[in-house]
This record gives C-alpha cells, structure tokens and sequence, in this order.
C-alpha cells in the first residue's frame, strides 16, 4: 500500500494540522521541497527569548521559516525564507537588529569574491540588488535578514549566508521591527 498521500491529501492533512496545532504532519511524507512543514506551525517564543522586548525574530533553518513576536503579542507572524546553501555557510546562535535599510546597497563579502572574483565590488538599490528592497542588519558581520528579486530562491537552500525573504515580507517585516529586535537563528 502506498503511503505516500496525493497533493490534494497531504494538504487536506496539513491543514488540519495547522488548525488544530498537532505534530500530525511529522508522520506525512513531505515533498522532498517542503521539509519539516510541521514547523510552520506556529512555534512558541518562550524556549528561545525570556522576553519579548522590542520584539522577537526566530528562524529555523530546517523548516525555511521566520517568525516573528511582537513586544506585546499583538501580532505573530510567519515567512518562508531562503537559508544558506551549506552547513559551513549558517550561522546559529543569538544577534540582533543594529540596522535598518530600505533600499540597501550590496557588496560582496571577502569569501564571495575568493569564490568567484568576477563579482561586481557594489550593486546599488533596483531591480538588480541581490539584498531586495529592505534588508535588516544584524550584529554579525556580513549577515541579513533581506528580501530578493529572484522569489525562486524562497524555500531553498540558495543564500551565500543570510536569510531571504519575499521582498513584500521584508518589506511588512521592517516595519514590524526596531533596531534592538531580538533574533535567535536555530
């Protein structure tokens, strides 16, 4: 017998499991895509921050998603994201935001242009911006949390270390976020 739902199953099983907050979707073959999708449940603030002072971002580099708290728990939210495209290249731990840019200018970090020297030394704000419209920087060195003109890489191990977004979540992320905003990667 097989045991691998159709489409149309597997979402059936997948919603009432969003619904009803239950690890049902753990015992479901997942698309080899969308990997650990019970994880895009809402996942509890409290394991990873003993406070949600000036808000809250934790991302799980399995599940490729973001979530956000709120200071005051009025808004909770959930991004699909972009991690990095190998083990060596993710970073895991506490940071936070120090910076805020819309329309952020790009540069290359040393380890990119020893992997490929061609790169361009700056790509300015447009549609050519690897780091999207917005980008969120963190107390590491070389390391965002921005959007992404190329949506292909959403869900995916694509990054040469950040985390990516849909440039309409950063965008909605920025303005939910301060500089001081917690963030835990895990």
């Amino acid at each position: 017998m097989n045991k691998t739902p159709s489409r149309r199953g597997f979402l059936t099983i997948a919603g009432a499991g969003l619904l009803m907050g239950t690890p049902a979707l753990a015992q479901v073959a997942a698309p080899a895509r969308v990997r650990n999708i019970s994880s895009f449940s809402a996942q509890n603030w409290q394991p990873y921050f003993s406070s949600l002072r000036n808000g809250v971002i934790l991302v799980d580099t399995v599940s490729r998603a973001l979530h956000f708290w709120s200071e005051d728990e009025s808004i909770y939210k959930l991004y699909p994201t972009s991690v990095p495209q190998s083990e060596e290249m993710t970073r895991r731990g506490r940071t936070s935001i120090v910076r805020k840019v819309i329309g952020p200018t790009w540069r290359p970090t040393p380890s990119m242009l020893r992997r490929n020297p061609d790169l361009p030394r700056v790509v300015p704000p447009g549609p050519e911006n690897p780091l999207g419209t917005h980008a969120l920087y963190l107390s590491w060195q070389y390391f965002r949390i921005h959007g992404t003109q190329d949506e292909r890489k959403i869900g995916r191990r694509s990054s040469s270390g950040c985390i990516g977004l849909y440039n309409r979540h950063i965008a909605e992320l920025y303005g939910l976020t301060k500089v001081g905003t917690q963030v835990v990667l895990i």
